[in-house]
């Protein structure tokens, strides 16, 4: 919880700072000349910008990071991935959205002798793949930007891409499915009525376990984030 906590204040800033970056630069609407008398008409690329869709679905690269196992293994994996998602809108402020993550990293490792010729395995690689539902909630918003929460339950998979004997001898979990939650939410920019320049901050938690001779589970929680595009699609509610 203390890495939610360390960078909430951060990405608090920069979601203000990047949302009036947007406004700044939206509000500079362009002018087309009309024809004939050579005077101009301003043509406002947000003017019709409207938070009455249905359905919305929006793809980013995303960021994630983890502990690929439980003490004494300290160092964590910074894994990079695509961030999927979509929602489905019930009213103009609640929709309940789905999301399917998929990552991939290096780690660290324990000193293991698991290498070549008795040598260290250094940096394995790993991934995790998350997919989770739940209430979506629409905040402040205009036709600039807007500012979303999201509250998503559902699973991980943890893939170590070694065999059992090395996966022990690293110290990481073994290949399993766990329970995981994604909690945080959107910042979005509108670059035109259907496309939207996306930013997603959220805390990753997840809870692994052991069973090589250990049967303790391990909850974490760590910080991710994509950035990407949303389309809104014409359906309206």
């Amino acid at each position: 919880m203390r890495l939610q906590v360390r960078f909430s204040a951060s990405f608090a800033a920069f979601a203000a700072l990047a949302l009036c970056a947007g406004t700044c630069a939206q509000a500079q609407s362009t002018a087309a000349p009309t024809a004939g008398n050579g005077t101009y008409i301003v043509v406002d690329p947000l003017a019709n910008v409207r938070y009455d869709n249905r359905f919305d679905a929006s793809l980013g690269a995303a960021y994630g990071h983890q502990k690929a196992g439980p003490p004494p293994l300290l160092e964590g994996s910074n894994l990079g991935g695509l961030d999927l998602t979509g929602s489905y809108w019930f009213s103009k402020h609640f929709a309940v959205e789905g999301t399917g993550r998929a990552y991939l990293g290096s780690s660290g490792a324990l000193v293991n002798h698991a290498g070549s010729e008795g040598g260290d395995l250094k940096g394995p690689f790993v991934s995790q793949y998350m997919f989770a539902a739940g209430p979506e909630w629409l905040g402040p918003h205009n036709k600039h930007g807007a500012f979303f929460a999201h509250a998503l339950i559902g699973g991980a998979y943890f893939d170590t891409h070694l065999s059992s004997p090395d996966v022990q001898a690293v110290g990481f979990f073994n290949n399993q499915l766990a329970p995981a939650a994604i909690i945080g939410g959107h910042i979005d920019l509108n670059r035109s009525p259907r496309w939207v320049f996306r930013i997603t901050p959220d805390a990753l938690y997840t809870r692994y376990g052991i069973n090589y001779g250990n049967k303790a589970t391990y909850p974490y929680w760590n910080f991710g984030i994509s950035v990407g595009v949303e389309y809104k699609f014409k359906k309206k509610r």
